[in-house]
């Protein structure tokens, strides 16, 4: 599978990212027997970059992708995390659920905090938990209320443990385009991940975040591409999945729609989904969270499909695609061996 550097950091993100979210127990419960099937599925088809986070299953998430990675070379991966939530022990509510769509106890609460001491404190435990030596990548989780502290302190912090070779390149992750932007634009970041504004049902980020990455040479990571289940099915169901919640009329006929002129041109909404975030120089990866082998299989299988040229103007003309949002040639498909859906 392809590989692109981030700025001059030597780290290098594969075209296809392992988000692990799904293995924190998010919206259902898991295994540690299918969270390691699914790392395992997902190395087979070539992918070596793996996405976490402490807030994934307070902890679970790292705990699991950490006692996997340590089977594996650790120069042959590239792994990330965030800080920004730390986690504080709350045995008063370990009876309970966790009420942040992750079903696990809810033995711990998340803790907002950018302060040096609170990102110190958030890497050194993600380490703990993970038992790795060090993360390629770190980013700051989620900063949308806390632009002042996560900028002026929790980024130096970073490029702190950057400059010691503990964290290997920095940046943030959100769900919006305009703070990232931001944060290209004012700060020392080295990538960014952008969570569902850079998809083919909608591309806010087209206007601000992509041109300043461009611009300063920052590398942007696709994340969310299917807008958190809508674009995932060749045929959207009712009962999909926008934003996290349930998806209302407007999106859903609008992702049909796009399917249909998809299907037109000889390829499901998924494929056409994960070719078009590529179809911008400024993204490098593409992080599909994973939530069991075949999803793996799935994923790179789409990946490596060839999508048409002139379907992008064809979802401009239906007036499904903005014609300043049109690529101006079709990305090439992710070449790799993957394995038969069956396997």
């Amino acid at each position: 599978m392809l590989t692109t550097e981030v700025r001059a950091t030597g780290v290098r993100l594969t075209t296809l990212g392992c988000g692990a979210a799904p293995a924190g127990n998010l919206y259902r419960a898991t295994t540690d027997e299918a969270a390691r099937a699914t790392f395992e599925a997902a190395w087979d088809a070539g992918i070596r970059y793996f996405d976490t986070a402490p807030h994934y299953g307070l902890g679970l998430s790292e705990r699991r992708l950490g006692a996997y990675l340590r089977t594996r070379p650790r120069d042959e991966v590239v792994v990330s995390t965030k800080v920004g939530r730390l986690l504080v022990p709350s045995p008063e509510t370990a009876d309970r659920t966790d009420p942040e769509m992750f079903d696990v106890p809810a033995t711990a609460r998340r803790v907002w905090d950018f302060s040096r001491d609170g990102v110190l404190a958030s890497v050194e435990a993600s380490l703990e938990r993970t038992g790795l030596d060090r993360f390629d990548v770190v980013y700051l989780h989620d900063p949308d209320a806390h632009w002042a502290q996560a900028a002026h302190e929790a980024l130096p912090a970073l490029v702190e443990l950057r400059d010691q070779g503990m964290v290997g390149a920095i940046g943030a992750g959100m769900n919006q385009s305009a703070m990232l932007t931001r944060f290209v634009r004012e700060t020392d970041v080295d990538v960014v991940m952008c969570a569902g504004r850079f998809t083919l049902l909608e591309q806010p980020a087209l206007a601000d975040l992509l041109p300043a990455a461009a611009e300063r040479g920052v590398a942007v990571v696709a994340a969310a591409v299917y807008n958190s289940g809508l674009l995932a099915h060749d045929r959207p169901p009712s009962d999909a999945t926008y934003d996290y919640a349930p998806v209302p009329a407007g999106p859903l006929d609008r992702a049909r729609r796009i399917a249909a002129v998809c299907e037109e041109h000889g390829v499901t909404l998924p494929q056409a989904a994960l070719a078009y975030v590529r179809t911008h120089p400024a993204v490098v990866s593409t992080v599909v969270g994973l939530g069991e082998p075949g999803h793996a299989v799935q994923a790179a299988q789409r990946a490596a499909v060839r999508v048409p040229d002139d379907l992008w103007q064809a979802l401009a003309d239906a007036g499904l695609l903005a014609p300043d949002a049109v690529p101006e040639a079709a990305p090439a498909a992710v070449p790799d061996t993957v394995p038969d859906a069956g396997s």
